[in-house]
């Protein structure tokens, strides 16, 4: 059963422009700072070398790991578990191949996405608000709307989609388990205070 404080604040990483051991090292930080779950999430690489930032990950933090849209790799890697998307292998099906200990995580943006998560551990819920950290997010649903899919999914739901500093009080008060973010952290210079100011902005 996840433990709903691995939710708080999940860092998910960007791109490999410092290097494997740069972006081990930033997610390292934000650890320190206070994120407690790290998403590995690279588009443009192979399978090949996800699984090696993976395994490196899985090694250098301190927090879970898991690996995005591929539970293929996080199975290879050893990442505590993935997170899909609505376009990916359904949570009902993942469920049937990974141990009970493997956390699944599920994307949701509308009602239609609702079924397509069922079984998963928590959902994360946006974009919440406009974000240029991922390309094809679609249109900001807003914090009303988060809330309302929150209900409809029935899981604990995290805030992803240009949450910041400023925005993510209203986002817990909404009714969510916690907040994902790319740029706030992993495009900040210094990962660890800005995974730190999070955290006290969420209160949690």
């Amino acid at each position: 059963m996840l433990d709903l404080a691995a939710i708080r604040l999940i860092a998910i990483t960007d791109d490999l422009r410092d290097g494997l051991a740069g972006l081990v090292a930033r997610a390292a930080a934000a650890a320190r700072g206070g994120a407690t779950m790290v998403q590995l999430r690279l588009k443009d690489v192979d399978a090949r070398t996800l699984a090696e930032v993976g395994r490196a990950l899985v090694v250098g933090v301190p927090v879970p790991v898991l690996v995005n849209d591929r539970v293929d790799v996080a199975l290879a890697c050893g990442a505590a578990g993935a997170h899909v998307g609505a376009s990916d292998l359904p949570v009902a099906a993942a469920r049937r191949i990974v141990p009970d200990t493997f956390v699944l995580g599920a994307s949701i943006s509308s009602d239609a996405d609702v079924e397509n998560a069922r079984g998963a551990d928590y959902v994360g819920i946006g974009p919440v608000f406009p974000t240029t950290s991922k390309r094809d997010a679609g249109d900001a649903i807003g914090v009303e709307e988060f809330a309302r899919l929150t209900r409809a999914a029935g899981r604990p739901s995290v805030a992803i989609g240009g949450v910041t500093v400023e925005s993510a009080p209203a986002i817990i008060a909404a009714g969510a388990a916690g907040i994902a973010v790319i740029k706030a952290i992993f495009g900040s210079p210094d990962p660890a205070e800005a995974a730190r100011a999070l955290r006290s902005a969420t209160g949690i």
